[in-house]
């Protein structure tokens, strides 16, 4: 769990607490803690109380976004740090368009990771 930079922080529209995305998906609040553990997810201390949270827009339609995981993983053996994974998600790519987490969410994963494998070479 990483703590999270101003800059990053500014790029992620909207953040869920733990209990926020156990209610989301329909579990256990340790099954969520254990899905950020496996890498599944991604979360970050963040505000005055320093609250664990995860992207909002990693959650649609009571899952976890399909390709989000395989992404996550290609950016972890590419080398890239949590904080790096999110700025990478979260900033805009005019050749997308938009950014990777909202082509994750609009079921374009394959350009998506086809992406996140190229910054390997």
């Amino acid at each position: 769990m990483t703590e999270i930079d101003a800059n990053i922080d500014g790029l992620v529209p909207a953040w869920l607490t733990l209990p926020d995305i156990a209610e989301k998906l329909g579990v256990e609040v340790t099954r969520v803690r254990q899905l950020v553990k496996e890498g599944q997810l991604i979360a970050v201390r963040r505000g005055e109380n320093r609250v664990l949270q995860v992207p909002a827009e990693f959650i649609q339609d009571g899952k976890v976004v399909k390709g989000l995981v395989g992404t996550l993983t290609l950016l972890r053996d590419d080398g890239f740090a949590d904080d790096e994974m999110l700025e990478w998600l979260f900033t805009a790519d005019d050749t997308l368009p938009g950014t990777p987490a909202q082509a994750l969410r609009e079921n374009r994963g394959t350009e998506v990771k086809r992406r996140a494998q190229a910054l390997a070479v």
